[in-house]
């Protein structure tokens, strides 16, 4: 299995994050999710998710590794969707909620990756 490049350590940081924000809102009953050892530096404390949205985020690391794109872009601005629709919608929802949320707790670094 490769290892994750550090552009893609970067994009599945940010995804990991709205993903925790969004289930520790809207879900409860979390257990905990493993994520890949290479990514386990980022975080300081385990990722606790809800076996619904561990699996998302299972689907998306998996998508993001195998994505042919270099340098990949925004998923919206991307012309290739490798997600399928049920799974894009899933995510788009994730985006909207986490972004909203992280903005109005002074997270700018995220507006700047929201427009572009």
């Amino acid at each position: 299995m490769e290892q994750f490049t550090p552009d893609q350590k970067k994009d599945l940081k940010v995804l990991v994050d709205f993903v925790r924000i969004f289930c520790a809102a809207r879900h409860e009953g979390q257990s905990a999710f493993h994520i890949p050892t290479e990514l386990s530096g980022m975080f300081r404390t385990g990722v606790a998710l809800c076996p619904d949205c561990a699996a998302l985020l299972d689907y998306s690391l998996l998508k993001r590794r195998n994505c042919p794109l270099d340098p990949k872009p925004s998923c919206k601005h991307c012309r290739i969707h490798c997600y399928s629709k049920e799974h894009r919608t899933q995510i788009r929802q994730i985006m909207a909620f986490s972004g909203r949320r992280m903005i109005m707790r002074g997270r700018l670094d995220y507006l700047w990756h929201y427009f572009f």
